[in-house]
């Protein structure tokens, strides 16, 4: 029983070892897909966001408190509209010590003028007394500039886009308030890495991918791009240009694909089919390593220029370790690529 027990357990073990050997033995998996014709697409990847073409930001020049603004997101303001007030009692108050101290200088000033009519005064009073006056009536021009600060205007004609404050809030110096602009056009700012900018030319075009639209296309074009980069962040800012209805609004995030290259009717197969120059075309259920000549590398697919005919599978994908006259498993393929 225990001899019979001994060889049923090894002839199991055989069994498991031929079954994992056989299975090894058919090589990796891989997807038979055909080369395909369609259009090949080389893209510089971005990232941006939406905004009007003319706008500002309107902030605090000081740091006080709110004590009114207006309730006019989404309303027109025209040019130096009252958005906002800050607490100014106090610059006030000592205008009022300045408005008070100038008239006792033009008074001063005139007492000393018909004293000098008079022959009783001299003309170093009379000059005393006008710097005097002069002085204060400086520091009322100043005094006025800063009470201005107290009241913050609509710097253009637009729309408040958005604001940011409540009465009785603490306005920080440089803290934007308000953000009023033109709603159209709009267009997306993006920042491109510097070694794709090389590639990147106005009027190419450009798709953008949002996830408040992801079932949409959305398209632009290169309007603007900055000449000079950003040595930290190793970028350089773009503009494109959208359409008028755009469904895109102020704010929103997206990815931008500017297209540098397309063309039309090339051969197309799938990017992690293409290892280096070469692909490797199905032959039953083993691989044949093909030198082809590459064209435009998209992310998704590779045009092939030499090297294959329309129709033809190749593996799909190549790995780094797959040879020539390798054995391989197929398994279901995508579908064609585009």
């Amino acid at each position: 029983m225990k001899n019979r027990r001994f060889i049923l357990a090894v002839v199991a073990v055989l069994l498991l070892a031929g079954a994992a050997f056989w299975w090894l033995g058919q090589g990796p998996q891989v997807r038979a897909v055909a080369a395909t014709r369609g259009t090949a697409v080389e893209i510089v990847y971005a990232t941006g966001g939406v905004e009007p073409v003319r706008w500002a930001r309107v902030a605090s020049l000081i740091r006080d408190r709110i004590v009114d603004i207006c309730v006019c997101e989404g309303q027109s303001v025209a040019k130096g509209d009252v958005l906002a007030r800050l607490d100014d009692r106090e610059v006030q108050a000592q205008m009022r010590e300045l408005k008070a101290r100038e008239v006792f200088l033009q008074r001063e000033m005139a007492r000393v003028t018909e004293l000098i009519s008079r022959n009783i005064a001299t003309t170093q009073a009379y000059e005393r007394a006008a710097m005097d006056l002069q002085q204060v009536q400086a520091q009322i021009m100043v005094q006025l500039e800063k009470i201005n600060d107290f009241t913050i205007l609509s710097p253009m004609d637009g729309i408040v886009l958005r604001r940011d404050g409540e009465i009785g809030e603490i306005a920080e110096v440089g803290q934007v308030l308000f953000r009023v602009g033109v709603p159209t056009p709009l267009q997306v700012v993006a920042e491109v890495n510097e070694e794709d900018i090389p590639r990147v030319a106005l009027g190419q075009k450009v798709l953008f991918r949002t996830d408040a639209f992801p079932d949409r296309q959305l398209e632009g074009k290169v309007s603007e791009i900055t000449p000079m980069g950003d040595v930290t962040a190793k970028t350089f800012r773009i503009k494109v240009a959208l359409a008028d209805d755009t469904p895109l609004k102020p704010g929103m995030s997206v990815e931008a694909n500017i297209v540098t290259r397309e063309r039309p009717n090339a051969l197309l197969v799938p990017a992690d089919a293409v290892q280096g120059a070469a692909v490797f075309v199905l032959d039953g259920n083993r691989v044949r390593r093909r030198a082809v000549t590459v064209g435009i590398r998209g992310t998704r697919a590779v045009e092939i220029l030499n090297g294959l005919a329309d129709g033809e599978q190749v593996a799909s994908p190549a790995a780094t370790d797959l040879k020539d006259g390798a054995r391989v498993r197929l398994v279901d393929a995508p579908p064609p690529v585009k």
